[in-house]
């Protein structure tokens, strides 16, 4: 049997960039802090235009390899673009704009021991430039082992905390969704939980920078929109899906209601927030007739009520 001081197996660390170098260098440099040395980094350039490519050129390691595509294309595509050039048994995922702590992928990659674990993941610490900080797993429920409906109802993982089993991905009918811009990781986790187990390492070893230039942000209204086409395709992939899992299904609907509308009050804009309540499908829920009547008070009054971000 292996042991875990005898288990090293290369990790490969998938950073996909489009024009990231406001932050990209202390991305780079938190991986290169890594106690565990068995990495390679995966960069792959979404054709930025900026100073990015300059940035991770600049490095003098082997353990660093540069890519770039020939086109800009969805997220998605370019996560799959760089999974073809990883060479690790494993995968793990930092966009260019978080950070992992020094013990990240010394305390993880020990887990992958156990053969019926596809993903291994962490807590991590959510801060913005106001120097807000939270831990994620404070008070968010999280789950081991088997979690498909888990992950249906109540999606729990951070991107930068996930490493996966490669050979789980490949497994996979298709890898990243090309056609998704907002939900490709979770779609992508879930699918891979829905045969594989998960477990964790209950301590902060990222962090997830919180700010509105982020891809997921820029493109939350998209969330409802993807969320509706992956109920869809999961219904064509496992048997009887929207039937064994109608609760889960409700909850997971009620929750992108609920992520979308905040962000657009928070952000002022209250009549895409009361379109996107006027669509919801559950409209005798106390939770809609609420959200229907805070599209109509001024986002600043909503920040002083309910301290937003």
């Amino acid at each position: 049997m292996t042991s875990k001081i005898n288990f090293s197996p290369l990790v490969s660390v998938i950073m996909n960039c489009y024009n990231s170098d406001k932050y990209l260098v202390e991305a780079i440099e938190s991986v290169l802090n890594q106690k565990y040395t068995n990495w390679e980094i995966v960069f792959w350039d979404n054709c930025s235009t900026d100073k990015s490519p300059e940035i991770v050129k600049s490095y003098n390691d082997k353990r660093i390899n540069y890519y770039r595509g020939d086109e800009l294309v969805t997220l998605g595509k370019a996560r799959n673009f760089a999974i073809e050039k990883c060479k690790g048994e494993f995968i793990s995922f930092l966009d260019c704009d978080d950070v992992w702590l020094q013990d990240k992928l010394k305390k993880q990659v020990p887990l992958f021991l156990d053969k019926k674990t596809d993903i291994v993941f962490s807590d991590t610490l959510f801060f913005n430039h106001k120097g807000k900080e939270w831990r994620l797993y404070k008070k968010k429920k999280y789950y081991v082992g088997k979690c498909f409906s888990k992950l249906i109802s109540n999606y729990f993982l951070s991107l930068e905390t996930v490493i996966v089993r490669k050979d789980s991905v490949l497994k996979q009918p298709y890898w990243f969704n090309e056609d998704y811009s907002v939900i490709e990781e979770a779609d992508l986790f879930r699918r891979i939980a829905y045969n594989g187990g998960l477990d964790m390492v209950n301590e902060v070893l990222a962090k997830w920078r919180v700010h509105e230039e982020s891809y997921t942000w820029r493109n939350i209204n998209q969330l409802s929109l993807e969320t509706e086409q992956m109920i869809k395709e999961y219904s064509e992939i496992y048997d009887n899906f929207e039937i064994e899992y109608k609760r889960e299904i409700n909850a997971l609907r009620t929750r992108v209601l609920i992520t979308e509308g905040k962000f657009y009050l928070e952000t002022g804009k209250n009549k895409l927030a009361r379109k996107l309540i006027l669509g919801y499908k559950h409209k005798k829920s106390i939770l809609y007739f609420i959200m229907f009547f805070l599209t109509f008070i001024p986002s600043k009054l909503l920040k002083l009520l309910f301290n937003l971000k």
